[in-house]
């Protein structure tokens, strides 16, 4: 099966991009979803992140509460690779087993969706890496748009993630969204129909 690793920063395109797979009946495994399954009760990681980070993370129901969670490793590495360092190897292993399972299925092509998928080191469960990119100006723009954020807020989020330069230079396709959704639906379908070919020429090789 032919995996490709779709990632992007924020107000970058990335889940639209995502979605426009879903349209051709590409399963798309999202690891933030998985993400979010790793701190349920009773999860891989729930007891782990509780212990580290303390009881006050938690929500009367007993979940964990991620915007408190979030609030004690914003702008702060050190705590942040703490919280990584549980999560990440929970979220990959979610997302071999999902990949295991969709391969298993008979499915030629399936994406992984990961905003971090670069930083953690999951390259080696794809065989391409497509990364959506878009000038930082106008990410902090859509995010105070979006996301009611002030520019200082915006601006942190933006920095805090790997740069365009990064991602593009790790990357085998990169998606500029730097213009309207019909254009970045024609960028899309132009790499889609490159992309075929290669999915059919690795189908031929794993038959041989």
């Amino acid at each position: 099966m032919f995996v490709i690793g779709l990632t992007g920063g924020i107000a970058s395109g990335k889940s639209t991009v995502a979605g426009y797979f879903r349209e051709r009946g590409v399963p798309v495994i999202d690891a933030d979803i998985l993400g979010h399954r790793t701190y349920e009760p009773g999860a891989e990681a729930y007891s782990k992140v509780i212990e580290a980070f303390g009881n006050d993370i938690l929500a009367a129901d007993g979940t964990i509460d991620r915007k408190v969670l979030g609030a004690k490793v914003f702008g702060k590495p050190q705590e942040l690779k703490r919280l990584t360092d549980i999560v990440w190897p929970a979220i990959r292993r979610l997302a071999s087993q999902e990949l295991a399972e969709l391969e298993a299925g008979g499915n030629e092509l399936a994406v992984l969706e990961a905003a971090v998928l670069l930083e953690a080191g999951w390259e080696d469960l794809t065989d391409e890496i497509w990364a959506v990119i878009v000038e930082p100006e106008l990410a902090v723009q859509r995010l105070r748009s979006r996301n009611g954020l002030d520019e200082a807020a915006a601006w942190a989020r933006i920095r805090s993630q790997l740069s365009n330069e990064e991602r593009v230079r790790r990357a085998h396709v990169v998606i500029e969204n730097n213009g309207t959704l019909d254009e970045l639906r024609d960028r899309f379908e132009r790499e889609w129909n490159a992309l075929s070919a290669r999915v059919r020429a690795a189908a031929g090789r794993e038959r041989a």
